[in-house]
């Protein structure tokens, strides 16, 4: 019996999935499985991992957009602490979505997980106090293949919740914050990246 429900081409967008696994719980606690090769094949699943990562965040932390350039990574994403919203552009030239978002909100009591194929790219903002955010690679990390989207690219349009602010021209978290006062934090490379159509011409 498989322990998955899987909502398949979310928000319109061909390939991105929300999981929600089955959780088995009672006054002791809970358990579930957060992967099974043959419930996820039968869900016409059929990638395969071959890295696993984990970051912890604070509040107000925005990590994103990226993607990589030449060793593109599909990546199944949960929240294993706190809450998180998680999103994905559309990069792929023929895609009749390209440049659409779809966002979904991770956390330690909804349990989703989130699967963004090749060819996206990626970002979270992160709404708890802390997050500690896990994910299963389809390729490993080259350092050196790493390319970018300005979070904020009106083009694009992203609604991040619980977010305060007004676009000035740029990717910088100057002026935005959180609707309790925690001010926006980015690292400072990913304040630097650029729009869509300033990061592929095609665009």
């Amino acid at each position: 019996m498989g322990q998955i429900q899987v909502e398949k081409n979310a928000g319109g967008i061909e390939g991105l999935c929300v999981i929600t696994p089955t959780v088995h719980g009672d006054s002791r606690g809970y358990f579930m499985e957060t992967y099974n090769q043959k419930d996820m094949e039968e869900a016409g699943l059929t990638m395969q991992f071959v890295q696993d990562n984990q970051s912890a965040s604070s509040k107000g932390v925005l990590r994103g957009l990226h993607f990589q350039k030449q060793y593109p990574q599909g990546k199944l994403v949960r929240v294993i602490k706190g809450c998180v919203f998680d999103v994905a552009v559309d990069l792929r030239e023929n895609s009749q979505t390209y440049g659409k978002w779809f966002g979904v909100e991770l956390s330690e009591e909804n349990k989703k997980q989130f699967y963004i194929p090749e060819g996206f790219a990626h970002g979270f903002l992160v709404l708890s106090d802390t997050a500690e955010f896990c994910y299963k690679c389809t390729d490993f990390y080259h350092p050196n293949d790493e390319g970018g989207l300005a979070w904020n690219d009106p083009e694009i349009g992203i609604v991040w919740p619980k977010l305060t602010g007004s676009y000035n021209g740029t990717p910088s978290g100057d002026g935005y914050s959180l609707d309790d006062g925690t001010k926006l934090l980015l690292s400072d490379k990913d304040q630097l990246w650029k729009g869509l159509k300033d990061t592929f011409h095609f665009a």
